[in-house]
């Protein structure tokens, strides 16, 4: 099952097919089970988007919930590959979500994406990150690109740290 549009962007961007896969299980399961109500986490927004639209475009009548990233006391969002972060690496990793935090603060206030990119990106490498894969602000339904923020934009980050891709998303 290939979901069109959302697919080939951000994580998908970087692992092609990754997602047909996922939506081609998540039918399945959906079909078979015949539940009202599927619950997703919005840590992976990207992978929730489309199993929004799969559902929608299929037909299946089924409720896919948004639920809100849970986060560590320092800020990290919860992932089992934190869990593969040394301790050493893991004091660094709250940077990633400090730095889109400032990032949200400052497109609120006006500045434009297009303005605040490159620094942005500086500050999570100086912070001890290896690579920003991306920082985009974006749609928060068809997930295109957006230079300010709309309603329900939201900004989308992988980089890597000590080998381990972590990702985060926040709305602004």
């Amino acid at each position: 099952v290939s979901v069109n549009g959302l697919t080939d962007m951000l994580c998908g961007a970087h692992r092609p097919g990754h997602f047909d896969g996922v939506a081609t299980v998540v039918s399945k399961l959906f079909l078979q089970t015949s539940a009202d109500k599927a619950f997703f986490g919005e840590k992976d927004y990207q992978q929730l988007q489309i199993v929004r639209r799969m559902a929608a475009d299929l037909d299946i009548p089924i409720e896919v919930v948004g639920c809100p990233t849970i986060r560590e006391e320092d800020g990290l969002a919860m992932s089992s590959r934190n869990l593969l972060i040394s301790d050493r690496a893991r004091v660094k990793a709250p940077a990633l979500a400090e730095v889109m935090n400032e990032l949200r603060t400052a497109l609120l206030a006006g500045g434009r994406m297009s303005d605040l990119l490159e620094d942005a990106k500086a500050k999570i490498v100086n912070a001890g990150f290896n690579e920003v894969e991306y920082l985009d602000l974006r749609d928060g339904t068809d997930l295109g690109l957006l230079d300010q923020p709309a309603e329900g934009s939201r900004l989308f980050a992988a980089a890597w740290l000590a080998g381990v891709r972590l990702i985060d998303n926040i709305a602004v």
